[in-house]
């Protein structure tokens, strides 16, 4: 049975809706570390259409002489979650429809590893409200916004999580790896 593992770029208020306001701190070389354990025992990625339609245009042209990542992003099977069919093409991708929990339960139990997601934020919002998420990495951005779509939205049910592990960088950016609480 698969697990799945979500990443994504907050800043301390929440917003993830628009990552650009991460360029400012950096990229240390410690958190392209940790991204590499996370992603290091993926089997296949699963994204929302948006970030699908996002990432298939930076990603698809990249090599690893580029990018270390490309590879991983390029040659890993990719589901796209998403009522609307996106025109965007990239290899090894399959789209599975609009969200489905079941789907997504079919596709932890047909995958042996790690189902990675960046990004995605409206299909974390659903995987986490289900109890679908194993692992959520936040990095969290010493910056707040007070504007922005929020991973976290105001008037959904309260989740509980447990603290797994968590790394302090030098540019300030904080990683906590969450998993569900346990009862």
């Amino acid at each position: 049975m698969g697990t799945i593992a979500v990443h994504e770029f907050v800043s301390l208020d929440g917003s993830y809706e628009d990552p650009s306001f991460t360029v400012e701190f950096g990229f240390d070389p410690q958190m392209g570390e940790t991204l590499a354990a996370i992603t290091g025992s993926a089997k296949a990625i699963l994204l929302g259409r948006h970030t699908f339609e996002m990432f298939a245009p930076a990603w698809s042209t990249r090599t690893v002489e580029d990018d270390p990542g490309a590879p991983f992003f390029n040659d890993t099977v990719k589901y796209v979650v998403g009522a609307r069919e996106s025109q965007v093409e990239w290899a090894n991708s399959t789209r599975i429809g609009a969200y489905d929990p079941e789907k997504i339960r079919a596709l932890k139990d047909d995958i042996d590893g790690t189902i990675y997601i960046s990004g995605s934020g409206t299909l974390v919002r659903a995987l986490l409200a289900e109890g679908l998420v194993d692992d959520l990495h936040l990095f969290v951005y010493p910056i707040a916004l007070g504007k922005g779509e929020k991973l976290f939205a105001d008037g959904v049910d309260a989740t509980t999580l447990a603290l797994k592990a968590h790394n302090v960088y030098a540019n300030g950016v904080v990683h906590l790896n969450y998993g569900p609480a346990q009862s």
